[in-house]
């Protein structure tokens, strides 16, 4: 069996790791996780990046950080993940889900600028497969409406947006180490990027407890204190050492992805120019990391077929998310706003294909020519 993912591996995860033991500081900020930060702040220009135990955790600060209150307004997508409008509903917000754009399933921004009420405090765009929403028009919106933007840039490591990495663009950014991202710290592992300055102290304070200790570690105060509400959102030591051989192979990974995506496209081109399936599409403002590679077939009775038929050639795909303002949850802490155009039918007809690392050329052709016998 094909599978559809498998985590990322280098090769020097392990030495790192028996280097964090042999270091003798396992909790979090210790050596590792402070190269780590710094690789983050080098290369993708943010004022603060600081490693969380997960996306999910980074998610949870910001939501402390721009102060949510009970009765606030969040705008997002239907179409993410859970943690996106949990981060949120935690803080005893209203989830305010909008349609999806059809070509890039990333929320559209003629939805988001209906949906802004005198409630809104935040908009959260999602950057689905590791391709940038339109940033430029969301921050417009941001300024014009006094609102914070927070960056779901999950799966958007190493891609950009006008040649700016995602997660930088909004005034915070929240980024997944999972092992179905390109790069994970071990299994689970996220950052929060801080792109305001007046931010960073604060979250600083957040992420440890609640308390000063990051100032008190570098010496800047004599002892350390409970100054706000916060939690633990650090991750350990041994995370942060498997991240950073990720880290430092991040253009190889990045490199590899990028061939196994082309090759998918390329060879799905005349399946598409006959109407029977549609490729991803990126805007040309945009360059991806080649998170993911889908497909969309008719409906949901064709993409059924269509995984069960990759099964019976020993290939794994996988549809993606179930659209949440449908959901159990997502009706009790929040509603859609606006006509749900694409949000569902778009869902129902995606399905993903194998996407790792540690594809080779065999692999990837037998998903092709299993593909390819679907429609034969």
């Amino acid at each position: 069996m094909i599978p559809f993912n498998i985590p990322p591996v280098v090769g020097c995860e392990t030495d790192y790791i028996q280097q964090a033991i042999n270091n003798g500081k396992l909790s979090g900020d210790g050596p590792f996780t402070k190269v780590c930060s710094q690789w983050l702040e080098k290369n993708f220009k943010t004022t603060k990046a600081l490693l969380t135990p997960s996306c999910t955790a980074a998610l949870e600060m910001a939501a402390i950080l721009i102060d949510i209150q009970p009765g606030d307004e969040v705008i997002m997508p239907s179409y993410t993940f859970v943690s996106t409008a949990n981060a949120f509903v935690l803080r005893g917000a209203k989830i305010i889900f909008v349609d999806i754009e059809q070509n890039t399933m990333n929320l559209d921004v003629k939805a988001v600028k209906s949906a802004i009420t005198d409630k809104t405090k935040a908009i959260v765009p999602v950057h689905y497969a590791g391709v940038s929403c339109d940033m430029t028009t969301l921050m417009n919106l941001a300024e014009q409406h006094n609102l914070w933007v927070v960056e779901d840039a999950a799966q958007g490591v190493m891609s950009t947006y006008k040649n700016k990495a995602l997660g930088t663009l909004g005034h915070i950014g929240c980024f997944s180490f999972h092992e179905t991202k390109n790069y994970t710290s071990g299994g689970e592992g996220g950052a929060i990027f801080i792109n305001d300055k007046i931010l960073v102290e604060r979250a600083e304070i957040i992420r440890e407890k609640g308390t000063n200790r990051s100032q008190f570690i570098r010496g800047q105060l004599d002892k350390y204190t409970w100054q706000d509400v916060g939690s633990s959102y650090l991750p350990s030591e041994l995370q942060a050492a498997y991240l950073l051989a990720q880290l430092e192979n991040a253009e190889l990974i990045n490199n590899k992805r990028l061939q196994w995506w082309n090759t998918y496209h390329q060879a799905f081109e005349p399946l598409a120019q006959q109407g029977l399936v549609e490729r991803p599409h990126i805007p040309n403002d945009c360059d991806h990391n080649a998170h993911m590679y889908y497909l969309k077939l008719k409906d949901l009775k064709q993409r059924s077929a269509f995984i069960e038929h990759l099964k019976q050639h020993s290939i794994s795909s996988v549809f993606h998310y179930i659209p949440l303002h449908s959901s159990p949850a997502g009706l009790k802490f929040g509603k859609m706003r606006g006509e749900d155009y694409f949000t569902t039918k778009e869902s129902q007809r995606l399905v993903r294909l194998p996407m790792y690392y540690q594809l080779d050329e065999t692999k990837i052709q037998q998903v092709i020519q299993a593909v390819k016998s679907f429609f034969q």
